[in-house]
């Protein structure tokens, strides 16, 4: 599903070189939930962030789906977040004039395909069917994420990502979300990739992957049972 081959990722300003990612070499197969672990600036967000297409690497290839999104022009990259990627983020990114079900209909619509039926199932789906008409400041932390998450599978796509996204939650309310995101990835047959601070999240994934300064240093598949 995802293979990343010599990943670089350089950020320059007028006086420094962050070097972010330093020729990472990664698989992912379909269907497998894989947990990110690492300190604050070990490259686990950017990594996230180019497989999502939402930024571009320096050098390398990121083959997803069998597609080199390194390569897409903008157009293709705008295509691809709306099919291919849902992402959920640490802090939400709801729309706060909209409710919960027309944040979910929001990226349908871009997509050109509103259907409502799916709507009210996705939001049955993460428990939020009777919150679907609430606006997200009425709304807990945890209900947002429900949200969140129901808007990342508005089109169907067939990665999931999620960028911290127990980071705002306490402690019960990110395990019942990491439970909600299992459930839903083995349900569907989504790839899922948490990137995480956690190790809660080692719980529900097949593989965690720890990165230091750009580079996996542990990759081992975590112990079920």
């Amino acid at each position: 599903m995802i293979e990343t081959k010599d990943l670089m990722k350089v950020y320059k300003t007028a006086k420094l070189e962050v070097i972010a990612l330093r020729g990472l070499d990664l698989q992912i197969r379909g269907g497998e939930i894989v947990a990110v672990r690492g300190p604050s600036g070990c490259g686990k967000t950017t990594f996230l962030n180019l497989v999502g297409g939402i930024d571009r690497p320096t050098a390398g290839q990121i083959h997803v789906d069998g597609m080199n999104v390194a390569q897409f022009h903008e157009a293709d990259l705008v295509k691809y977040r709306r099919e291919k990627v849902g992402i959920v983020f640490q802090f939400f990114n709801l729309i706060p004039t909209l409710t919960a079900e027309e944040n979910v209909e929001l990226p349908m619509r871009l997509a050109g395909k509103v259907e409502r039926d799916r709507v009210a199932k996705l939001l049955g789906m993460v428990g939020m069917e009777k919150r679907a008409k609430h606006k997200p400041d009425e709304l807990s932390g945890g209900e947002q994420q429900r949200v969140a998450i129901a808007m990342a599978l508005a089109n169907d796509p067939p990665l999931l990502l999620a960028d911290e996204p127990t980071g705002n939650l306490d402690s019960a309310t990110g395990v019942e979300m990491l439970r909600l995101f299992r459930d839903l990835s083995k349900e569907q047959g989504k790839t899922l990739v948490i990137v995480t601070h956690e190790a809660e999240v080692s719980k529900i994934a097949d593989r965690e992957i720890d990165m230091v300064d750009g580079r996996v240093v542990r990759d081992t598949a975590t112990p079920k049972g």
